[in-house]
């Protein structure tokens, strides 16, 4: 990498040497030539390098002298020449009347001469200048007619400048197939230059563009081109191109990817401050989490990329905003809310749409015939035949005055019509407001309907778990409650001897946990299903409720020929030590359930990155790819144990759901006949903000 950067100098010192000699070598051979025509082509040389290396100063003392030598001894080219090259300084230092003005007089001179080439050269400077200008239609007609002759010459360093401006200037009237071909050929001839920093500039342009036609699949490969390029590690271009290729992701509902992409951009945007940024990556990651359910974090991100946006007073994210909150809004039933956002949303967006229209949007089809290198030279005599139309006009003046009478009449009868409209304008504006409430009113009950169906459909969802849960519990608290009465009717009865008593009791004690772990299960399953799960944190020892819990299944333990190796610690997490109890105790009976005799379980905590982290290892069967990716969902799932157990299925979907309750997370590692671990992570303090 050294030897790169010192190759990188080197080159960089060994240019500006080179391009300093060639100065020097033209400004000696220029002292000792005479005045005659030679003398000027060496100086325009002199002044094209210095032009090059922005020594514009010093280029203009070289061009009046040019000048003043060029009309003395009567050589036009060197005139016209020197005339371009003082528009261009002036164009290079935004002084665009005197460079307009230059341009026009160059083009004249070039016109005589017979030069097309720098007519070409002159239309596509004067384009330049009325695009950056904001001149849409005017600039693009100065490039275009500049273009054909510029390809028939293959001056790509023109064509380039030339292609990116029209690309830039389509851009801004909305049309977006022009704006794609032109960018296209900018890149296309800047790749053949190997101009680095105007292949990531094009590229990331044709993302834009791509992603604003919907072409979602081009916006990515454009974007990932440019980080895949010579500046894809610049952390500036990272920081903008990351939130837009997230969400283009999105747009393919491929979560996973639009993820990575957008904590990336989050982290990178955060650590640089950049706002713009970061509020393209808060309204994604919002919509991410949106679609996903979390509606709590998604709530936090669109509030902060809201107020980032009425900060820089972006309309265009805005008006994301309020559609999001919108959702938002719509899927927590708050449709008061959602309707207010609504119609924020409506009203940025019909003044947006006013703002966008643009009179020069209709006047940019520019036919072939007016594509010449001296169109503007007709557009004069247009101007001289109007100069003479107006003559005509201010001669015929006093024929009008026969006419005074009649128009103040005219102007009587106007005054009549004015009030007429002002009395049906004002009807209808009563009209409008009223049809405008009741659309209003409309929407108000289109969104109560949509919240109706889409509740129904949840409470179909939640009958249908109740049905198979009930059947579940049911059959397997039957089974547990059988067995223990029959237990009971033969002790009531005096069947059992001593030893028989005895023999049965782990059974027995076997069957009562079983159907308090179901019971314990199924009440917590209705508690969140009820949304009534209320954490109540505090500091408690870790090494304590492992403690409590093995004692509730030594004797499983034992029955099963299951050994326990405890290497907790004592340590101490902030949470609902009742709910994390009821976490410890799910995990300690599955692993029990699914070892085998001679199998091994152990318990164990440690503290990483300021975390508290939960482990419980067992050397039983092990769980499947398949099955793993089934554990934590809401919907029930559960496998025999190794001695035939049973269970409901809801036991990690309740464990998940606690741990998260308390700002945690809970994850599982598991290989087939060699174990799993179950890894629960939990603040060890109060968390920022947290009342």
């Amino acid at each position: 990498m050294r030897r790169i950067f010192t190759l990188i100098i080197f080159l960089s010192v060994f240019l500006g040497f080179t391009q300093t000699k060639e100065i020097d070598s033209l400004s000696i051979a220029l002292a000792f030539q005479t005045s005659d025509s030679l003398k000027v082509d060496t100086s325009l040389k002199l002044i094209e390098y210095l032009f090059e290396n922005k020594d514009y100063d010093r280029a203009i003392k070289y061009i009046i002298e040019s000048d003043k030598l060029s009309s003395k001894i009567g050589y036009g080219d060197g005139i016209a020449k020197t005339t371009y090259y003082k528009a261009l300084i002036y164009a290079r230092k935004s002084d665009y009347i005197n460079a307009i003005d230059g341009y026009t007089k160059a083009k004249a001179l070039f016109n005589q001469l017979k030069d097309t080439l720098n007519v070409a050269k002159v239309n596509n400077s004067i384009g330049l200048i009325e695009i950056e200008r904001g001149n849409y239609a005017k600039g693009l007609q100065y490039s275009l007619s500049a273009i054909k002759e510029l390809e028939n010459r293959n001056l790509y360093e023109e064509l380039r400048t030339a292609y990116a401006s029209l690309g830039k200037a389509y851009g801004e009237i909305n049309d977006m197939n022009k704006a794609i071909e032109f960018n296209t050929k900018a890149l296309e001839i800047q790749e053949q230059l190997n101009d680095s920093e105007g292949i990531s500039s094009s590229s990331l342009k044709l993302a834009e563009l791509y992603s604003k036609i919907k072409e979602h699949r081009r916006s990515i490969d454009f974007y990932e081109r440019v980080l895949a390029g010579k500046n894809g590690k610049n952390d500036s271009l990272r920081s903008e191109i990351l939130p837009k290729l997230g969400g283009e992701y999105l747009s393919f509902n491929d979560y996973d990817t639009a993820t990575k992409y957008l904590i990336q951009g989050l982290n990178l945007n955060r650590k640089n401050r950049n706002q713009q940024n970061l509020m393209v990556t808060l309204h994604n990651l919002g919509s991410l989490n949106l679609s996903q359910n979390r509606l709590i974090i998604a709530e936090q991100q669109l509030l902060e990329a809201g107020a980032i946006a009425r900060r820089l007073n972006d309309k265009e994210e805005l008006l994301k905003h309020y559609k999001l909150m919108k959702a938002l809004d719509s899927t927590k039933r708050k449709f008061d809310g959602a309707f207010v956002w609504q119609r924020n949303y409506y009203n940025l967006k019909d003044s947006l749409e006013k703002a966008k229209t643009k009179p020069i949007a209709e006047t940019v089809k520019i036919p072939e015939e007016d594509l010449n290198l001296n169109f503007d030279q007709e557009e004069d005599k247009k101007e001289a035949a109007l100069e003479n139309k107006e003559q005509i006009i201010t001669e015929n003046q006093d024929k009008l005055n026969q006419f005074k009478l009649f128009f103040y009449i005219l102007l009587g009868v106007l005054a009549l019509v004015c009030i007429f409209l002002v009395w049906v304008y004002m009807k209808r504006n009563n009209s409008l407001k009223y049809a405008q409430e009741l659309e209003e009113k409309n929407l108000k009950i289109q969104l109560q309907n949509e919240a109706f169906v889409e509740q129904t459909k949840h409470l179909e969802n939640i009958n249908n778990v109740k049905d198979k849960l009930f059947s579940i519990v049911s059959h397997d608290l039957k089974d547990s409650l059988s067995s223990i009465n029959g237990f009971i009717d033969l002790l009531r009865d005096g069947s059992l001897s001593r030893e028989e008593f005895d023999n049965l009791i782990p059974e027995l004690s076997e069957n009562a946990n079983n159907a308090s772990l179901l019971l314990f299960n199924l009440l917590n399953w209705s508690k969140s299903q009820m949304q009534s799960l209320k954490p109540s944190p505090s500091l408690f020892d870790i090494q304590e409720v492992f403690e409590e819990k093995v004692k509730l299944v030594e004797q499983r333990l034992e029955s099963k020929g299951i050994e326990l190796v405890d290497h907790s610690l004592r340590d101490f997490a902030y949470a609902d030590r009742s709910m994390i109890e009821i976490v410890i105790q799910n995990l300690l009976a599955n692993a029990l359930k699914f070892s085998r005799k001679g199998d091994t379980i152990t318990i164990s905590n440690h503290i990483s990155n300021g975390t508290c982290i939960l482990s419980i290892a067992d050397t039983g069967i092990g769980i499947s790819q398949h099955n793993i990716e089934k554990l934590f969902k809401s919907s029930s799932f559960t496998t025999m144990g190794t001695n035939n157990e049973k269970g409901t299925g809801l036991g990690l979907s309740i464990c998940r759901e606690l741990v998260e309750l308390n700002g945690g997370k809970i994850w599982v590692e598991s290989t087939v006949n060699v174990g799993s671990t179950f890894y629960v992570q939990l603040p060890k303090s109060k968390p920022n903000g947290d009342h």
